[in-house]
């Protein structure tokens, strides 16, 4: 029996999704073929062709609904597009670069409305906008704006859900009810559902599967899987179709709605490991008892979960994840940010591997530490990490390695770096950390020696009372001082931020941004996001039967589909919403190095407080100087 293990559209298009190669891997192991499929780069490929071009220009020729500008622009240039867009993935995958210099010509590209800020300057806009860059930098950024003003000519005039890393998770986030989800997939298809449609009846007819698992690794990809699932059931009947992936492991714990498995035959939570194989032996043996694990089925039209024995693999069993059927020359890097820090997510291609199940601290209120894939902390072993990093380089020729862990430890990461250095690898690697004190002068050095170029982390409330009440387990002027360590050893910093955090109040929110400007101006951070906090039914702070003073936690809505956040009310009163916006304006002049002095009242619709934390608290903090919070009058 032949196994197909999907990526269904759409994650990015830069570098393999690393779920899929790992179950692949694992699943040869035990003899069984496999072959992958990254159905999200197949369908980019179609709409990033000449005739996929010439498709998109014919369907909004006949659209009988009025085009909006992206659409009509596109029609008077598609013939510029058709021309260009081969040549134009060549540049951006490294096989033309000396197409850069005639990209830098701006009359040389197809230009829609991602380039219109480029002509609000009489001088050359990307310099004030992040420094001197490069020709070629210059001309993949330009060349990435290009498939961005293509993206939205799809979502403005033909799909209005499609997005190059999502597609349709508006139907998937937050929504305790199938029937949108059931409703999009009955509703006429429109051009992208066509392609994803015929995609997978190629896969299907190409291929013959006994079993088509799926990884959805977030909500983006859950639309997709049905349209595909449908698919495959309709040219093969009796073909087993299996989803699994964070997605399903978060959101469907408590999945109730029996529809979801009119398309679909399991549903398998956590490390995907063992509950494929498992069921991989019982098709093939189907009178022996191979008891399911961790896994959903429908029975009569109601749901079953079995849990089965409790049994997860250690890192350090699994083989190397194995790339084949990926060819990483067809994937597509590009920038979306002239932030050096934010292109790494899109730019470049990364081999993307795990060196630690969970999280070694796991105790933040906020985050799903009741959950396998945060609780239980399993690191792999060295050696077996340099025999991951070596036979992936050598299996895609790419030096280049994304380490996805929730939180690497420095002690881990210290003895790689020691590793590297004595193994003599020339690789360059980026890490999700916490900013933990344990990231001494030394280890960062070590680390950068050994070729980490840059860590992410979590800073969330940037600001102490917060921080405290979340359980971060570190303090403020400590991270701050961790930040800096990275920088100064020449490695990028990032830092995900908090706010909407129950409790807090206004004053906390303006101090938070006072912080996270002050370590902007002092070149300690290089990028930042701000994410509105969300209250999910895995967290402490949910489970807790003994919530903060002041809030209400609800329960989740009823549904019988995802169950993941649950609303809470506070007495506090704080207007998130136009604080929010405040942030987002503030931080996108931040994130390239703008208007860094400008009183932060300037970033809000309604009058704030001034923040009372001082001026220079975060050289202060470098210094190892007394802070003195600013007297509010």
């Amino acid at each position: 029996m032949n196994v197909l293990l999907i990526t269904p559209p759409m994650v990015q298009i830069n570098s393999p999704y690393p779920a899929v190669p790992r179950l692949s891997a694992f699943l040869r192991s035990k003899g069984i073929p496999v072959t992958q499929a990254d159905a999200s780069l197949i369908l980019a490929l179609r709409l990033f062709s000449s005739d996929g071009l010439t498709r998109i220009a014919r369907e909004l020729a006949r659209n009988p609904a009025p085009l909006k500008p992206s659409g009509r622009a596109f029609l008077a240039q598609a013939p510029r597009y058709r021309a260009l867009i081969a040549p134009l993935l060549r540049f951006l995958r490294g096989h033309d670069p000396a197409l850069a210099y005639r990209i830098v010509n701006s009359d040389f590209l197809p230009q829609g409305s991602r380039f219109a800020w480029l002509d609000k300057s009489d001088e050359d806009p990307l310099l004030p906008a992040f420094g001197s860059l490069g020709i070629q930098d210059r001309a993949r950024y330009l060349a990435g704006l290009v498939l961005e003003d293509l993206t939205d000519v799809i979502r403005e005039n033909l799909a209005p859900e499609f997005d190059l890393a999502r597609y349709g998770e508006r139907l998937a986030v937050s929504a305790p009810s199938f029937d949108p989800l059931e409703a999009a997939l009955n509703a006429p298809p429109n051009l992208v559902d066509r392609w994803i449609d015929r995609i997978a009846l190629e896969l299907a007819r190409q291929h013959r599967p006994g079993l088509v698992g799926f990884s959805l690794p977030f909500p983006g990809t859950v639309y997709a899987a049905f349209r595909m699932a449908r698919v495959f059931k309709q040219q093969r009947p009796s073909v087993s179709i299996v989803l699994g992936g964070g997605y399903p492991s978060t959101e469907w714990r408590n999945l109730s709605d029996p529809r979801v498995f009119e398309h679909i035959d399991h549903i398998v939570l956590d490390d995907g490991e063992l509950p494929l194989l498992n069921l991989i032996r019982r098709k093939l043996k189907p009178k022996a008892r191979i008891p399911l694990i961790r896994t959903f089925s429908a029975r009569s039209a109601k749901i079953v979960y079995q849990e089965g024995p409790a049994r997860h693999l250690s890192l350090s069993r699994l083989p190397t994840p194995d790339f084949a059927h990926l060819n990483p020359d067809h994937y597509i890097p590009f920038p979306t940010s002239l932030n050096p820090m934010l292109r790494l997510w899109s730019d470049g291609q990364w081999n993307k591997l795990t060196l630690a199940q969970g999280c070694y601290w796991h105790r933040c209120r906020f985050c799903d530490t009741s959950l396998d894939y945060i609780r239980r902390y399993d690191p792999a072993p060295i050696p077996r990490i340099l025999r991951w990093i070596e036979d992936i380089r050598d299996a895609t020729g790419q030096n280049a390695f994304h380490f996805v862990d929730e939180a690497a430890p420095p002690a881990l990461l210290g003895k790689l770096a020691d590793a590297i250095l004595q193994r003599g690898l020339t690789i360059s690697w980026w890490v999700n950390i916490r900013f933990d004190p344990g990231f001494t002068t030394d280890l960062v050095q070590r680390m950068s020696a050994a070729g980490c170029i840059a860590v992410s982390g979590g800073l969330e409330a940037a600001e102490q009372r917060c921080n405290r009440l979340l359980n971060k387990g570190l303090a403020l002027d400590s991270a701050v001082r961790v930040i800096d360590r990275f920088s100064q050893a020449g490695i990028l910093t990032h830092a995900y931020l908090m706010y909407g955090i129950p409790t807090q109040t206004t004053q906390e929110v303006i101090d938070a941004l006072e912080l996270v400007r002050q370590l902007f101006a002092a070149g300690s951070l290089h990028s930042a996001f701000w994410h509105r906090f969300a209250l999910t039914v895995h967290s402490p702070l949910a489970q807790s039967r003994h919530p903060l003073p002041g809030i209400t936690v609800r329960p989740p809505a009823a549904g019988g589909f995802s169950c993941n956040e649950c609303g809470f009310e506070d007495e506090t009163g704080t207007d998130f919403d136009i604080l929010g916006r405040g942030l987002q304006r503030s931080l996108l002049n931040y994130l390239h190095g703008l208007e860094l002095e400008r009183p932060l009242r300037h970033w809000f619709e309604s009058r704030i407080p001034r923040p009372s934390i001082a001026p220079q608290t975060v050289l202060h903090w470098l210094e190892n100087k007394p802070v003195f919070r600013r007297k509010i009058v």
